[in-house]
């Protein structure tokens, strides 16, 4: 065959396309595994930091998970556990749950169990940023009211400024903070400094020069936490 021909050109350049793709995919599947592990762990350790657990070391993280993690509930819109199957939380994809319509979302809550045997609510959050999705998990105390604590997480906001959502010291401002006002759910707030929320509900500082990804934040608490509103209720009432 001609080297020089359109014909062998074509076929040469379609052969090295196969093989570089069969090794490309080979790679992935070889590497997919190890990457689901991480994935999976780096969601752990974001439940564990909301509630205020950091695992020993990387290779102890599955096991402090299901230390403190006893049970994983799915709710529906009127509060009621209609599924507590392993891992049927965890499992819970909430960058395309969040997109479902609210008769066939799912409603995820992980129930855990603290040292001193008190009981802690996590609820998974997910919304948008100013560059891309953000998310979080927020730790309920037993009396359905308070914030045990929050971790938040984002795939591209500005460093220094929106992906300040990440630190310890932005995140602890909702630590005890109220989500009943009158007895009506009330998500807690991100506001400007000086500037108080119309509706009475409590608040935390939003991040200086970063007014879109701390209004995120705040958007992101009131939309996935309203839904959960009958499912704190029945916490506050002890009647779960």
């Amino acid at each position: 065959m001609n080297k020089n021909s359109n014909i062998y050109q074509i076929v040469y350049a379609a052969v090295m396309v196969l093989l570089v793709g069969m090794a490309l995919a080979f790679v992935y599947m070889a590497l997919k595994p190890k990457q689901d592990v991480n994935i999976a762990n780096d969601k752990r350790s974001q439940i564990l930091s909301a509630l205020h657990i950091v695992a020993p070391s990387e290779e102890q993280i599955p096991a402090t998970y299901d230390k403190y993690v006893t049970r994983d509930l799915l709710i529906d819109r009127e509060g009621n556990i209609i599924d507590s199957t392993e891992n049927v939380a965890f499992e819970v994809e909430m960058s395309k749950n969040i997109k479902l319509s609210d008769d066939n979302r799912q409603y995820p809550v992980l129930e855990c169990t603290m040292d001193d045997g008190s009981k802690k609510y996590v609820i998974p959050i997910y919304g948008a940023g100013l560059w891309g999705p953000i998310w979080g998990y927020v730790a309920v105390n037993a009396d359905g009211r308070t914030i045990y604590g929050a971790d938040f997480s984002h795939a591209s906001e500005t460093p220094g400024l929106g992906a300040r959502i990440t630190e310890e010291s932005f995140q602890q401002q909702f630590v005890d903070k109220n989500m009943f006002v009158d007895n009506d759910f009330k998500s807690v707030s991100v506001m400007k400094k000086g500037q108080k929320p119309t509706n009475g509900s409590e608040y935390v500082d939003a991040i200086s020069g970063a007014t879109i990804t701390s209004r995120g934040v705040s958007t992101m608490m009131e939309n996935c936490l309203a839904a959960y509103e009958p499912f704190f209720k029945k916490l506050q009432d002890s009647s779960l």
